[in-house]
This record gives C-alpha cells, sequence and structure tokens, in this order.
C-alpha cells in the first residue's frame, strides 16, 4: 500500500500536465510558429536570477502594499475618514486590487509585443507618485484619497504584475512554477513589512502626512533597483492577434472553470486580509498585538507561497489549488469563532499559509493551461479582468455584511460559503480531465 500511494501520485501530476497539454488541445502543431523554441529558457544563470529578483521587488512593492491595506482601513475607519463607514472605506483598498488585475487586460498584450521596459518604467513611477500625492491628503478627503490610493495606485501596480510574472517564463522551464511561486512570495513578504512599517508611522508620532512620504520613498528605491535588474530574452511577437486569444479562450472550458472557480473564490478571499486587525481589536485585544494580526497572517502566507511550487511538483498544480482553496473555506468559516489572542493567532496562521498556497499557483496555472507560451500575457490579461472583478467586490460585501454593528459571524459565513463554491469550479476541472482520460484510453 505505501509502495502505491507514490505511484498514484506521480500517475496524477504527470496526467494533469499531459492532459493539460495534450488530450485537451495544448500541444503545438508541428506548423505552428516556433516559440523561440520554447525560446529554450536557460533555466538559471545570473540574468535569469537577476531578473527573478528584480520581479520578487515588483511583487513587493505592488501587491505587497495593495494587500497592506488594512493597516489603511484601521487608521481611516478610526481617524483620518472617521465619518466614512467601513464599506465605503473598503472600496479604496478593492479599487487598487482591481485597477492592479483588471489594468492586466492592457499590459499582457503590450507585454507580448515587447514593451515590457516601458510597462515596468511607467508603472513603477505611477505607483511612487501615488504615494507621495497620497501624502498630501488631508483628514476627511476621502474623494482624493479614493482616486489617488485606489486608482492612480492600482494602474500602476497593473502595469508591472502581469508582465513581471509573464517574464519569468522566458527564463525558466523545468524550474518556472517554482521560481513564479518564489517571485510572488515577494507579495507576502511586502505584505509583512509594510504593515510594520506603516502601524508605526501612522500610529505614532510621525503622522499620516510624513510616515506615507517615508513609505512612498522605500518602495521607490525598491522600484528602482527592480526596473535596474530585469531583462527580456526577446521572444518573437505573436503570429495571433488578441481577439484570437480571446476567441480561444472562450472556447477553452478548461480555462473557463479555472477563471470562474478564480473569481468566485476571490470575492472571499480579502475578508481576512481587510478585516482581521480590526475584528480582532473590535474583540477588546490589546491593540499593540492586533496591529501584528495582520503582520502574522502575511507571515504565514510568505511561506505559503514560498513552499507552493515545491508542493506542486508532487501534488500537480491544479490539485494543490484545490487542496488549498478547500482549507481556506475551512479557515474564513471558522472566523466566526474569533475572541481571543490565540484564536487570532491560530487563523492569522493557517488562513496566511493556505492563502498564500493559492495565490503563488494562480499565475502558474494559467501558463499550463496556455498552449502557445507568446499568448501568455494575453492569456493572463483575460483571465486577471475576471478575478479582479472578485476582488473588487469582496471588501465592500464584507464590509456591507458587517454593518455598524459589527455582526462578524455575517461575512464570515458568507466569504466561507463563496470560497467553497469558487472551489468546487477547479473540482470540476480535476473531474473532467479525469473523464476525458478515460474516454481517451477507452474509446
Amino acid at each position: 500500500m505505501s509502495m502505491a500511494q507514490p505511484r498514484i501520485r506521480d500517475t496524477l501530476v504527470a496526467h494533469e500536465k499531459s492532459d493539460a497539454l495534450e488530450e485537451l488541445g495544448h500541444v503545438h502543431s508541428s506548423n505552428s510558429s516556433p516559440l523561440s523554441s520554447e525560446s529554450d529558457p536557460p533555466d538559471g544563470g545570473f540574468g535569469a536570477w537577476a531578473t527573478a529578483f528584480g520581479c520578487f521587488l515588483i511583487q513587493f512593492c505592488g501587491f505587497g502594499y495593495v494587500l497592506s491595506f488594512g493597516v489603511y482601513q484601521d487608521f481611516y475607519t478610526r481617524v483620518y475618514l472617521a465619518d466614512q463607514t467601513p464599506s465605503a472605506i473598503s472600496w479604496i483598498g478593492a479599487l487598487t486590487s482591481f485597477m492592479g488585475d483588471s489594468v492586466t487586460l492592457i499590459s499582457g498584450p503590450l507585454y507580448d509585443r515587447g514593451w515590457f521596459y516601458h510597462l515596468m518604467i511607467v508603472g513603477s513611477v505611477l505607483q511612487s507618485l501615488s504615494l507621495f500625492v497620497l501624502s498630501l491628503a488631508k483628514p476627511g478627503q476621502f474623494y482624493l484619497i479614493f482616486m489617488v490610493q485606489g486608482v492612480l495606485s492600482g494602474i500602476g501596480t497593473g502595469l508591472t504584475f502581469g508582465p513581471s510574472m509573464a517574464v519569468i517564463s522566458q527564463h525558466f522551464s523545468k524550474r518556472r512554477t517554482l521560481v513564479m511561486s518564489l517571485v510572488m512570495s515577494g507579495t507576502s513578504l511586502g505584505s509583512m513589512i509594510h504593515p510594520i512599517m506603516l502601524n508605526h508611522l501612522l500610529n505614532g508620532t510621525v503622522g499620516f502626512a510624513r510616515g506615507v512620504r517615508a513609505s512612498a520613498g522605500f518602495v521607490s528605491a525598491l522600484l528602482l533597483i527592480a526596473c535596474l535588474s530585469m531583462r527580456t530574452r526577446g521572444l518573437p511577437v505573436p503570429t495571433v492577434g488578441y481577439t484570437t486569444v480571446v476567441r480561444k479562450c472562450s472556447r477553452d472550458v478548461l480555462f473557463i472553470l479555472m477563471t470562474i472557480g478564480s473569481t468566485v473564490f476571490q470575492i472571499a478571499f480579502f475578508f481576512p486580509l481587510f478585516y482581521i486587525q480590526l475584528d480582532s481589536m473590535k474583540h477588546g485585544i490589546n491593540i499593540n498585538f492586533s496591529f501584528y494580526s495582520l503582520v502574522i497572517l502575511n507571515a504565514a502566507c510568505f511561506i505559503g507561497r514560498c513552499t507552493a511550487g515545491i508542493a506542486a511538483t508532487y501534488m500537480g498544480v491544479l490539485n494543490l489549488a484545490i487542496a488549498s482553496t478547500v482549507a481556506c473555506s475551512a479557515v474564513i468559516i471558522s472566523m466566526m469563532a474569533l475572541s481571543d489572542l490565540a484564536s487570532v493567532v491560530m487563523l492569522g496562521l493557517a488562513y496566511g499559509y493556505f492563502s498564500g498556497v493559492y495565490i503563488a499557483l494562480v499565475v502558474p496555472l494559467v501558463t499550463v493551461f496556455t498552449p502557445d507560451l507568446s499568448e501568455l500575457g494575453a492569456r493572463m490579461g483575460v483571465c486577471l479582468v475576471f478575478i479582479a472583478f472578485g476582488g473588487l467586490l469582496s471588501g465592500p460585501i464584507s464590509g456591507a455584511l458587517l454593518g455598524s454593528q459589527y455582526r462578524w459571524w455575517i461575512p464570515s459565513l458568507f466569504s466561507g460559503i463563496i470560497s467553497l463554491v469558487g472551489s468546487s469550479m477547479f473540482m470540476a476541472m480535476r473531474l473532467m480531465i479525469y473523464r476525458r482520460r478515460i474516454n481517451g484510453n477507452h474509446p
């Protein structure tokens, strides 16, 4: 029995790849354009690892900062925008995330056409500029904060996020999923460092204006290093147009299920990230410890993202995505039980780890089901723009369900059920692949 288990595991992993690439039409035909010989990625070398490091910094400063919005949510609710409801304030963070994902619909095709460096420079400048302008906002200026932090910062993040992940495929093939998960861990490390920094700056003697400017200077320096580190390998311009890629996606059932599952899951994804700090404070937990609740969650998320690539080589990307999303659903529902310090730590660690595993697999999952890597940017854009709509709804829906009475069990239960629905889409993918394999073996 013990010898059979590894054999079954290896078979599932192998079938996932072969099914994704062969049975479902994901094999390059003999007359297709040479994908720069899949470009023969070197799978290492100074240039490849320098690019990976630069991409890591992009994630650190991009979505690493976006996922630190829980600190701003708490500070705005209690101090800076006290006249606004938690639901209204959460629209700022939700819009930033939405723009970060949806702008990939534009930056993805531009990346495919060789605009990588332009996207990195413009996106980095917008991120830096948005933070410096945010520091000029005064208490009560909701719409200025909304436009600067929600829109401008989100556009900058969106211009850099997709291309900085896609460029990894030019440098790595066998290690692609592992390196992508390590690059994605930059988001988690950023969402650990930024909250610590912001909590001490905003809630300390420094104040909002100088604190945000200090944060802007830190982010700007790292983005400069990132832009100087990244290099492309000059893949050819894709031979098919963007509309052709979209048409192919619309006929790919697995791609559709993957997009629906990711979008639905995203509706629930941000509830713990945006509200765990406020939740712990409203339950009377020590304010100094509450400041670190988001850090605990993101520390576990960092570990999850780092280990996702390793685990995926044994379980398969899709199988691991199913396991991690089901676990996230259970943890979100369990947030109804948050009441003391121990529960905050346990829930933060559990959700942080499993959500980190899932997020690290989103781009590799798109890559696995992409037949031609010269279309990767466009397919990422199609998938992420739908995911962005799920993220846009996440915080505001949770805030509306929470209400002014702070009934935490309602958004916890809703988000848990919604995330389980998203996970069921991945299960349907797994079942479809299995049935097609059976039908192929037994015509």
